[in-house]
Formats: structure tokens, C-alpha cells, sequence
């Protein structure tokens, strides 16, 4: 039987090195698929040499397919803003610049409408303003094949220790329902 294309809808997110938000969502339950790439610059085909700069005006990001009859948008970014710090303006943790920007790339103006009412619902729990774009999707360019399920493959790597695996312990601790192990 061939699966409909109907229930797949991309979200396109921002949150820190695009590594820390694939390790996350290649667990969670009815990700389809995720792609590290850049999104939200001006230069042409970026590459990640380009994107580090903070010239080229691309944020880190990640896109995701989903199945939206197994988890819905809103869920994905209760995700995001659990597993980020949506209140520092162009870094997380040691990773600065604009590159690393908190940013919600909405793909049509229900995106845009849940975006707002989840970045209403997490503000009311914090101290500080969340300072999370949210912006249009535009073009997405993928990023090199070596930062693909980069986690996967490097997770005794010292960042992937320190920063990544830390993200992805919270995303289990604070959402066990969703978490759902890949082979």
C-alpha cells in the first residue's frame, strides 16, 4: 500500500548547532525525516564554512517531515522551546552569532497562529522574554552530508557529550510519551 502525502507537513526550526535539535526530533514519534541545513540568509547555496561567518545571514536549522495524525505542530514546538533557551538573543550556550538564532520559519499562517500561542504560553512561564523569530519559510539548503544524523554517528564526540546529548537526556526526561528509538 502506498502511504498518502496528505498527513506530511515540514517544520522548519531554529534553535542553536542544528546537531542539538536533529539528535532530539530523530527520536520523537511520527518524525518522518530530518534534514540539517541553513535557511533565512541572503547568499546564494550557502556552505557551513560561509554560515559560521554570521555573514551570510543564515541561521542552523533543521527540517522536519512529520505525520501530522501522530503528532501535531504545536507539539513540535513545546519541544523546541523545552529543549532550547528561546531567551538569549543569537547564541546558545557558547555557540554565538546569528547563525544560532532562535527562529520558527512558518510554513502557512496556521503555523504562524500556533507559533504564536505556544511562544504565549512558554513566556508566561519564564522570567524573561522569549526573543524567538518568527518568520516565513524561504529557501532551505541542505547542509553537508558529514553534519547529517551527525549525533548518530559522532555521540563520543566531545561537543555531542557536553552540549547534544545533554538536549536530547531533557527531550526524554520531559517528554517520554513522545520518544520513540530509531534503528
Amino acid at each position: 500500500m502506498i502511504e498518502s502525502n496528505q498527513y506530511v507537513a515540514t517544520a522548519t526550526l531554529g534553535g542553536g548547532c542544528f546537531w542539538c535539535l536533529e539528535a532530539v526530533y530523530e527520536q520523537m514519534q511520527g518524525v518522518k525525516s530530518i534534514v540539517s541545513g541553513y535557511m533565512g540568509g541572503t547568499w546564494p547555496d550557502p556552505a557551513y564554512a560561509d554560515v559560521c561567518t554570521g555573514q551570510s545571514g543564515h541561521a542552523e536549522v533543521v527540517r522536519i517531515e512529520f505525520d501530522t495524525r501522530v503528532v501535531d505542530f504545536a507539539s513540535l514546538l513545546r519541544v523546541f522551546f523545552t529543549i532550547h533557551d528561546a531567551t538569549t538573543l543569537n547564541r546558545q550556550g557558547n555557540d554565538h552569532g546569528t547563525q544560532y538564532r532562535s527562529v520558527i520559519f512558518y510554513h502557512d499562517a496556521q503555523q504562524y497562529a500556533i507559533a504564536q500561542q505556544i511562544i504565549a504560553e512558554f513566556q508566561a512561564q519564564l522570567p524573561r522574554p522569549i526573543v524567538t523569530e518568527v518568520t516565513p519559510a524561504d529557501r532551505f539548503y541542505p547542509a553537508e552530508a558529514e553534519h547529517q544524523h551527525y549525533f548518530a554517528r559522532h555521540p563520543a564526540q566531545s561537543y555531542c557529550q557536553y552540549v547534544v546529548a545533554p538536549k536530547v537526556a531533557k527531550f526524554e526526561q520531559h517528554f517520554p510519551q513522545w520518544v520513540e528509538r530509531r534503528a
